[in-house]
């Protein structure tokens, strides 16, 4: 048996344009968080291969997720400062699960507008996937899955209503949302590549595969198995080695070593032409080895990648150079890069 994909396996997508009356419950929820990765009928510039890659900063990527997860924490601590008392653990919950939303909204569109200006990756051959006409239900089951799961996860495994945001362990963040990162892409590393080389598993991912072109909204898009791990399992084998490891790993740590991942994991799939890393405090030390990873490392994985495939981190390129899976960049390849005009990502 080859495979069982959970929805119909054409990437066809023309239900935006369909008449309202059409539409379903999902089609409608889609509609109003507007979160595509295009607008309609709105100019989405065409690159050569030979075109000059903008560079995005490092430290504006990093300075965005900071702001976007510290200002919650923030809120947090006023209450608990005005009020004496801390959120109960389903308060936090909901606090923090709406916090991440509105991370997640942020970063969607402001990835819209980036690629409204400065286009995406091979769009001279082809343009991004959008959710497909069979798969709008399935898509937006998996988004409020992610969304969901994890705060739950994160609050039932690490909140103590005795700790406040004030007790972060501020002198070791820095080293631990690196590693956290490359900790992560190990186990992601071997999970994802497994899923790959061994017959039995291939069926489980083969749905994430339909995509050649991914926007954000498919970053999760595949059967229930494989979300199961993307979701919950790999996070929690990972906050268990940083615990093993010897770092504090409290709820408002792994709060942010999360939200840095999540960034990762939209960005990699957005499929935009920039020239951009995962936000990671360590991301100088990795690009020193040639292991950092960018935009179109991931992207090349699903244009290129089937059975056998290559560049499985999502995080990094840690992993891939070490085992040797990596692949040579087209787009982005260091004579392509143009480092004289800087671009830094917006915060408001």
């Amino acid at each position: 048996m080859s495979s069982r994909p959970t929805v119909k396996e054409s990437m066809k997508s023309t239900w935006r344009r369909w008449d309202r009356s059409q539409w379903t419950f999902p089609h409608k929820v889609f509609e109003h968080i507007n979160v595509y990765h295009v607008d309609l009928d709105r100019e989405v510039p065409v690159h050569s291969k030979q075109d000059k890659v903008p560079y995005v900063s490092d430290w504006s990527m990093n300075i965005w997720v900071i702001v976007h997860a510290g200002i919650p924490l923030l809120l947090h601590q006023l209450y608990v400062y005005l009020t004496g008392t801390n959120f109960g653990p389903i308060i936090a919950f909901g606090f923090y699960y709406y916090a991440s939303r509105v991370f997640t909204t942020r970063e969607l569109r402001s990835m819209r507008e980036l690629g409204h200006k400065y286009g995406f990756l091979d769009g001279d051959k082809h343009e991004r996937d959008g959710v497909p006409d069979e798969g709008v239900s399935k898509a937006l089951t998996s988004v409020m899955l992610a969304g969901a799961v994890r705060p739950l996860m994160t609050v039932y495994l690490t909140y103590q209503t005795s700790n406040a945001p004030i007790s972060l362990s501020w002198q070791w963040l820095p080293l631990e949302v690196g590693l956290y990162g490359i900790v992560l892409d190990f186990w992601f590393y071997w999970y994802h590549r497994i899923m790959h080389d061994v017959d039995g598993l291939w069926k489980y991912h083969r749905t994430h595969h339909l995509t050649k072109h991914p926007n954000p909204l498919l970053t999760i898009y595949a059967d229930s198995e494989q979300e199961f791990f993307d979701i919950a399992g790999i996070p929690v084998m990972t906050y268990m080695t940083m615990r093993f490891m010897g770092f504090p790993m409290g709820f408002y740590e792994w709060h942010i070593c999360q939200l840095f991942v999540l960034f990762a994991e939209l960005a990699g799939h957005s499929g935009l032409r920039l020239h951009a890393s995962p936000p990671n405090p360590l991301t100088w030390l990795m690009r020193m080895f040639h292991a950092e990873l960018v935009i179109e490392d991931h992207d090349l994985h699903h244009r290129k990648g089937w059975r056998k495939s290559h560049n499985y981190g999502k995080q990094t390129r840690v992993w891939d150079r070490v085992f040797g899976t990596c692949s040579d960049r087209v787009e982005s390849v260091v004579e392509n890069v143009d480092y004289e005009n800087t671009l830094w990502m917006s915060l408001f």
